[in-house]
């Protein structure tokens, strides 16, 4: 984060070389960033027992509550009460809790030693919304509630054709290709050799695509956090909030529900983490890329990403107040990243 900052603000023209050419309205170094990321951890997950997560209506149903009605209530919330005199910071913050988090959301949940299979079903499931709910509640949380509670409205340009590519590209490409690499490994090698030897030598590459995604992801927008620091500081609150709250509610909903860790950590990191490249876009294609809402997009990450690691050491530490997990939801191996 410091050096995508530093490089950012050092560096003349270098946020617009790097935006020059995009993918669903997001850098193309980002989106390949994105990619590389999610490859490894999706290439992990053993397909062949998703059903055991499928049936699990204790984390299926939680889940689509959290993501879908208590996740976007609460950005909507927090932003009128924090944010009452700055409308496009407020707006570009309920944009952010409308964008479920469909890619970097799997590295801290793997890092949390979180069930990835879980995580690779929640994800879709996720996708799935996002694609048939977005625009829909946007147009809620953004123009008729607004309206019915006497607030000021604003209107939402985003078409599902949109929504639907960007996440086709972001979740489709590498989820086929992990499936495809367990799939033809195991077919031609066996799952001891897919597990014990391909796998350790790709895993690496996930944290590779992280750390480079967060270098240019800052690196693209180093000016404008750093030249704000006093806007930053007001859209950062929310967020902080948003994002303590909604894990520790989601952790303590899992154990209430009687989750095990893994899944209850699964849980918690997929309904708080949120698509910033979505939201960033969003709001770039409707507001424009100087607007005010285009920036609380994009100070998104630089909160989301050390509040997540610190919640990634808490979810380690946490394994004591749950029961003991089933076998197949254990990670193999607790050092796999």
């Amino acid at each position: 984060m410091t050096a995508g900052l530093g490089l950012g603000r050092l560096v003349p023209g270098l946020g617009d070389a790097l935006a020059t050419v995009t993918v669903t309205g997001v850098s193309l170094p980002i989106a390949l960033g994105l990619l590389v990321m999610m490859y490894p951890v999706l290439a992990k997950v053993r397909y062949d027992r998703l059903d055991t997560v499928t049936r699990d209506h204790r984390l299926l149903i939680p889940s689509l509550a959290l993501n879908w009605l208590i996740g976007p209530a609460l950005m909507f919330a927090l932003a009128w009460l924090l944010l009452p005199d700055l409308p496009e910071y407020r707006t570009g913050l309920i944009i952010v809790g409308l964008a479920r988090c469909i890619a970097m959301v799997i590295i801290w949940n793997d890092l949390a030693c979180g069930d990835r299979d879980a995580a690779a079903v929640l994800v879709a499931l996720n996708s799935l919304f996002q694609v048939i709910a977005f625009a829909a509640l946007g147009w809620f949380y953004l123009s008729w509630l607004p309206a019915r509670l006497g607030l000021e409205q604003t209107a939402l340009s985003i078409s599902t054709g949109e929504i639907a590519r960007s996440v086709l590209i972001f979740l489709g490409i590498p989820l086929l290709a992990g499936f495809l690499t367990r799939r033809i490994g195991e077919r031609a090698r066996g799952r001891t050799w897919y597990e014990n030897r391909l796998l350790p030598r790709i895993g690496p590459f996930a944290l590779y695509g992280l750390l480079f995604t967060i270098v240019v992801l800052f690196a693209l927008q180093g000016e404008a956090i750093t030249s704000r620091p006093v806007d930053v500081a007001r859209i950062a609150l929310p967020l902080l909030l948003y994002f303590l709250l909604m894990w520790a509610g989601s952790m303590a909903l899992g154990r209430a529900v009687g989750l095990d860790h893994p899944r209850a950590t699964t849980l918690a990191f997929t309904a708080t983490g949120n698509n910033f490249e979505l939201a960033i876009a969003v709001a770039i294609a409707t507001f424009g890329a100087s607007s005010g809402q285009a920036l609380a997009g994009v100070v998104g990450p630089l909160i989301e990403v050390p509040v997540l690691i610190g919640l990634v050491h808490v979810a380690l530490r946490a394994r004591r107040f749950f029961p003991a997990p089933s076998p197949s939801s254990v990670p193999k191996d607790p050092t796999h990243v």
